[in-house]
């Protein structure tokens, strides 16, 4: 923190674009991805150190016109104990309950675990079978500007994504889903919550009559990004689930990833979850009535 010369805590966004727009700044929430980054040096530290927990209107879930947003301040902790997501997007629910400890995810936002970008990043997942869509605020011709792009779109490597310097992500959103979706997210680690996932799986559709209308289907901890499985969805689509269909599916899944071996896990076992995880979660959405 030695090279930190100038401490800012806005209480508005465009106070906060303001300040983005001045100069290089490192903005921290919760600090439970940056903060041990900046330690180890896996993070520059830039002159100006924003605290932005004060932003209230960065925080918060709500509803309208048929589409669900998320304030990028968003706890973990609140979308969990959300009853609205439980009901209508129970998916990014599941995610969060598998999201580290109690203590984290009282701290943790949504907006820092997108932001971090990693390939195995529990929230991104579920987010993207919603084909949710990030909105970045910035400061342009003296007033705030947004732009919004979807988030499968948002990632370009290990840590790395398109957001610039003087953006921040000031919230999330995704339609409602439609009637008769169902959505489930698994990840595979040494323990449940507190680990990194060696491996995540999310899906998310419409099911009638045992076939998916449509379907999204995404992975983490098996490439670079988090990715979408569009052979795997394609595979999914109006196809009635069965057990020798739901194999054939998983097949499909375990052939779209590339992971890569390293101290968590070796490629071939990641690959192998995947069609594990896959296969379990199907029959378990065969099983549940439409």
């Amino acid at each position: 923190m030695a090279n930190v010369e100038r401490y800012e805590a806005p209480e508005s966004l465009p106070e906060l674009t303001q300040i983005l727009a001045e100069g290089p700044a490192t903005m921290f929430a919760g600090g439970t991805d940056v903060v041990p980054q900046m330690r180890v040096g896996a993070r520059p530290v830039r002159p100006t150190l924003i605290n932005i927990n004060r932003l209230a209107d960065l925080r918060g879930i709500s509803e309208s016109n048929g589409v669900v947003r998320i304030g990028g301040l968003t706890s973990v902790a609140d979308i969990l104990d959300c009853a609205f997501l439980k009901q209508v997007a129970s998916v990014v629910v599941q995610a969060a309950d598998c999201f580290a400890s109690g203590q984290v995810r009282n701290a943790a936002t949504l907006g820092g675990n997108i932001c971090n970008a990693s390939p195995a990043g529990d929230m991104i997942i579920p987010l993207l079978v919603l084909d949710a869509e990030v909105e970045l605020a910035s400061w342009r011709n003296a007033c705030v500007a947004r732009r919004r792009m979807p988030l499968c779109d948002f990632f370009t490597g290990p840590g790395k994504t398109c957001i610039e310097d003087a953006e921040v992500l000031a919230a999330v959103q995704f339609p409602v889903p439609k009637p008769h979706t169902v959505g489930r997210f698994r990840k595979f680690g040494t323990r449940p919550a507190l680990d990194i996932a060696v491996v995540s799986v999310g899906l998310a559709g419409v099911k009638e009559n045992g076939c998916f209308k449509d379907a999204r289907v995404a992975f983490g901890a098996v490439a670079p990004t988090p990715i979408r499985g569009r052979n795997t969805e394609a595979a999914l689509v109006h196809v009635e689930l069965d057990g020798d269909r739901i194999s054939d599916i998983a097949q499909v899944a375990e052939q779209e990833v590339s992971p890569i071996s390293d101290v968590r896990a070796s490629a071939w076992y990641r690959t192998h979850l995947i069609r594990e995880l896959m296969e379990r979660m199907l029959h378990e959405v065969h099983q549940t009535r439409d």
